[in-house]
């Protein structure tokens, strides 16, 4: 059957005021959320890894239980969207018989690692995340918020600094660092201890009240305390996030707004596994050639690799207006190195940090306008209709 939280999400709506409705969780797939196209079904995928075989598998159960459209989340998850509530049992087998699925709702939310695409079998990486993982479905009691989640970053060189985690295990020359995020220096520790270090701190939040009501990020308790005494170890320089092109374990190629298609994603598997970042980009291993595929971004100057978008009307029940569209519409005359945030509501789920354009919408095909700012900051210009910016972009920069 279906997990209990089902009925909690057949339940959730946008609030009649139009104010958005913050969850303070994150849907997996034993408790899915609800939306504008039917129940999200969140797939955390070992090790952020999807075998061709996972790969085929998650397109065919999608096309069958949902509406064929997948997103790569920003927490390098992948999320099936239009799933029926009456489908959801009889997908959970599905995702079952790929091993997809923890064996309980609580495990699999206190499952939320987040690990370098650029991992290699065997190494340090690897390792702490095989530990973290398995320390984390024993650590019954431990109780963290829904949004609480774990980096593993032990890479020549850290590449997940800007990625939504709470704990960091990242390379500081030829140790590794245990890091709280927020916090300017950390734990030295060593591959063998990294998972039991981080499960420690974890409890250390729960201790210091970082969690009042079920909630908290560990950033905020950080800024108001501060680390634990004995990280004292300066923490290293982050790379930045890395182009689409290859590297030594593939090919990294984008994704149009992180999302794609069922049988994009089953064509895109022929080539290799796929490795999920949180950058709307998938890693496709030992790839070469690729084939151009609907939604797939291969070209490092494709405009649309400046506009951050969320789902829209009608997808999400938060949204006042559609977004996609417009912004594929948009996207051809940014200027070079702007960002334009498109949000459907005031949260800002796609794009949490600021960005040079952001266009809110305020209600159908109406929009405000903020510049080097959130979706929810004071705007520029107020309620610019679609078809004015569809018209006129270069509204889009006046006055900045």
């Amino acid at each position: 059957m279906s997990c209990p939280p089902l009925k909690k999400a057949l339940q959730d709506k946008a609030s009649p005021d139009g104010v958005p409705k913050v969850y303070g969780w994150c849907p997996g797939a034993l408790r899915p959320m609800m939306s504008g196209d039917g129940l999200v079904v969140r797939i955390r995928a070992p090790l952020g890894r999807l075998s061709q075989e996972h790969a085929r598998g998650l397109a065919q159960l999608s096309q069958h239980f949902g509406n064929g459209l997948i997103d790569l989340s920003a927490r390098a998850n992948l999320q099936m969207r239009g799933v029926a509530p009456d489908q959801h049992a009889t997908l959970i087998q599905g995702l079952r018989g790929l091993d997809l699925v923890d064996q309980d709702a609580a495990v699999e939310a206190r499952r939320n690692l987040l690990l370098t695409p650029f991992w290699k079998v065997g190494d340090d990486s690897h390792r702490i995340a095989c530990d973290l993982a398995q320390a984390l479905s024993q650590a019954q009691d431990l109780d963290l918020p829904g949004k609480f989640g774990f980096a593993i970053d032990c890479g020549n060189r850290p590449v997940l600094a800007n990625a939504a985690a709470d704990i960091r295990l990242e390379r500081q020359g030829k140790q590794i660092l245990l890091v709280a995020d927020g916090a300017d220096k950390g734990l030295p520790v060593s591959p063998e201890d990294a998972a039991e270090a981080a499960i420690a701190l974890a409890r250390w939040f729960l201790a210091q009240g970082g969690a009042p009501e079920g909630r908290g990020r560990m950033q905020t308790l950080i800024a108001r305390r501060g680390p634990p005494a004995p990280h004292s170890s300066p923490r290293a320089t982050s790379a930045p996030q890395p182009p689409l092109g290859f590297s030594a374990t593939g090919r990294l190629v984008a994704l149009e707004f992180g999302q794609i298609r069922a049988e994009a994603l089953a064509a895109l598997a022929e080539a290799g596994a796929l490795r999920l970042t949180p950058w709307r980009m998938l890693l496709v291993e030992n790839a070469q050639n690729l084939a151009p595929l609907p939604g797939l971004i291969l070209d490092a100057t494709d405009p649309r690799l400046q506009v951050s978008a969320c789902t829209g009307a009608p997808g999400c029940l938060q949204a006042l207006s559609a977004t996609r569209d417009l912004a594929r519409d948009l996207a051809p005359h940014l200027p070079n190195g702007a960002h334009l945030h498109l949000s459907g509501c005031a949260k800002g789920c796609a794009h949490s940090d600021s960005a040079d354009l952001v266009l809110t919408a305020t209600g159908p095909d109406t929009f405000n306008l903020i510049h080097h700012g959130k979706a929810g900051d004071q705007p520029l210009k107020e309620t610019l209709s679609a078809d004015t910016l569809r018209a006129t972009p270069a509204i889009l920069t006046e006055g900045s």
